[in-house]
This record gives C-alpha cells, structure tokens and sequence, in this order.
C-alpha cells in the first residue's frame, strides 16, 4: 500500500477574489492554519521524500510551512505550471460577490463551477495573460491559456500526475503535493473516478491535509482529511459563500 498527501494551499490574500494564475500570497491566517496542519502531520507521524507543487506563490509558501513545520525543508521540491490553478480568463482579479451582482448568480456558477464552461477570454495584450509573464518564458506559449474550465485544467493537470508523480509513489517515495482549488479537484477526479456531472460539487478545504491510500496499481482504498468532519465542513461552506453578496 501507498500514502499520497495532497493539500491546498492556505487563505490567500484575494480569497473574494478570483485569483487563478495572479500570484498572490497567503494572509496571515492561511499560514498560521498552515502551520497547524504542518505540525498535525508531523504529530501524527507522516515524513515525505519529496514535493510538488506550482509555479504560484500560494502553492509554493504553503508547501515551504508544511515542510518547515515537519523539519523536512531539505526535501527535494518540483515545481510546474501545469498544476497552477485554473486559469480564470477575464475574471481574474475580479471581486466575486461584485461579479455576481453585475452579471447575476446564475452566470457566474455557470463560470465557477460548470466542467466545460470556461469564463470569457483573456485578450493576449492583457498584463493579466501567462504570455506576458516571464515566469512562463520556457513554456511553449501555445500551451498558456486565455481562459480554462475544470476540463481544461483536467486535461494539464492529470497527464502531468500520470507522467511525473505516480512513477515517484509507485518507486515507494513518499509524496506531498501542495496544489489549487481546480488542479486538485482535477487530480481527484481522475484518482475517484467522479463523473463529470458529480465533479461540480466538490469542494476541496484551504491547508487541511488529505492522504491517500493506494493500492499496487495505485487505485485508491480509501482516502480522509486530517480534521474532524466539522471542521472540514466550516472550511467548505466558507468556500461556498465567497460568491455571497452582503448588503449592508
């Protein structure tokens, strides 16, 4: 049997904010629950040989404090931009509940949510598009998105755990991912099998670690977060309630 962590990255800075490739931190409070779940791993016994994670600042700073936290900063760590978050197009950086109240809830679940939906494109003159980015000047700018739904992302992100990280658990490494909202749900997708209706409605929690168990042929047996049920829940309505317009 085989264990593989996966964790997303803490609060960011523009958590009412689409984000996707912008490069923002994390607030102080995503590194202080990062932290926490750093020590719960270390507590708990878990050790890793080597990391990956994005070409984002988020993903990055959130493994560093699990890894430093566990004493294991010295590990080896990938980075690769086909596990960067989805690509939010035009969104990006835009306020959430504001986007709503201009083009309306519906429209914006459609955007948020849908498998083969993308958000409008991001003009290739924007500042905002991964083309003008120097960070990305090896990428082949034919593979950099203007826009990106689930499926987009899928189709980056799970050729690249197929190729690059199940090789490393199937050699008896021990692997920490530290990853985004959509690459995750992706990679989770393709480990569960969920379907593409199904895919809509899962929500993965910012820090709280989520360790598989996998057999020889590496298909789950089962998986957990490490964190009572109500705690991953109070994380999951938050997430939930991004979009959420308030009135004052």
């Amino acid at each position: 049997m085989y264990k593989f962590v996966i964790i997303r990255h803490g609060l960011s800075e523009w958590s009412n904010r689409f984000t996707g490739w912008t490069d923002i931190d994390l607030a102080q409070p995503g590194v202080e629950e990062t932290k926490k779940y750093g020590l719960k791993l270390k507590e708990l016994g878990f050790t890793f040989d080597l990391g990956f994670t994005s070409y984002l600042k988020r993903g990055i700073r959130t493994l560093e404090i699990v890894l430093d936290a566990m004493d294991l900063s010295q590990i080896p760590v990938i980075k690769a931009w086909q596990l960067n978050e989805r690509h939010y197009g035009a969104l990006q950086g835009l306020n959430k509940p504001e986007t709503v109240a201009k083009y309306g809830k519906e429209q914006v679940d459609i955007w948020r949510r849908s498998y083969d939906i993308p958000p409008p494109l991001l003009e290739k003159t924007d500042s905002r598009h991964p083309i003008n980015n120097p960070v990305y000047k090896d990428v082949d700018p034919s593979l950099l998105p203007s826009s990106e739904c689930l499926k987009d992302t899928y189709n980056r992100s799970v050729p690249y755990f197929q190729k690059m990280i199940e090789p490393e658990i199937k050699a008896g490494k021990k692997i920490i991912l530290s990853g985004h909202h959509n690459s995750l749900r992706a990679i989770i997708k393709y480990l569960d099998n969920i379907s593409n209706d199904n895919i809509v409605n899962l929500n993965v929690p910012y820090c709280i670690p989520l360790v598989y168990e996998l057999g020889e042929n590496l298909k789950p047996i089962k998986h957990y977060y490490l964190a009572p049920n109500e705690e991953v829940k109070r994380v999951i309505e938050g997430i939930k309630n991004q979009t959420k317009i308030i009135n004052l």
